[in-house]
């Protein structure tokens, strides 16, 4: 199946957040695994899709943040938001989710290749994005290392008081 990549329009909206919510359970069954259940619903909630839902929203709702989405037969198959940080001279990819039935083809790699793209014309001379070291993170590591990311290991850590 042959896939365009183009910029966001408004219309996308429940395309976006449907396949986020998708690409994401995988993620989000691993940080509950990892954290337990009583410090995952400190940060996310009964209800971890509603609160993605609504994060998914803000960004495509921010104007200062570039989408651009994958299509196959009219349907939004990936995507991927672009934030620039002028005040440091970097630009910050937010997000990007690629539809489960259409990962480990390279889009997601595409897709991010196209926010780099959009970050260095900006004028912009580094790149960062952030992802968890959990094994639902690992894809998007791999995706992330196999564009040219160097990572830097990171450790964050929670306690319920």
């Amino acid at each position: 199946m042959e896939s365009t990549i183009r910029s966001y329009r408004d219309s996308d909206a429940p395309g976006v957040i449907r396949l986020s919510l998708r690409a994401w359970a995988p993620v989000f069954g691993s940080v509950r695994e990892v954290l337990g259940d009583e410090i995952f619903g400190q940060l996310y909630g009964h209800d971890w899709q509603r609160r993605q839902q609504s994060e998914v929203e803000k960004v495509l709702a921010d104007e200062k943040t570039k989408v651009w989405i994958a299509e196959a037969d009219d349907q939004v198959i990936g995507f991927v938001a672009a934030f620039l940080r002028a005040d440091e001279n970097t630009g910050e990819i937010r997000m990007l989710a690629v539809e489960p039935d259409h990962q480990n083809r390279g889009l997601g790699s595409e897709l991010t290749e196209v926010a780099i793209d959009w970050i260095r014309d900006s004028g912009m001379p580094l790149a960062f994005v952030s992802t968890g070291g959990d094994i639902g993170h690992a894809p998007a590591r791999r995706t992330y290392e196999k564009v040219g990311f160097t990572p830097f290991p990171s450790m964050l850590y929670f306690r319920v008081l």
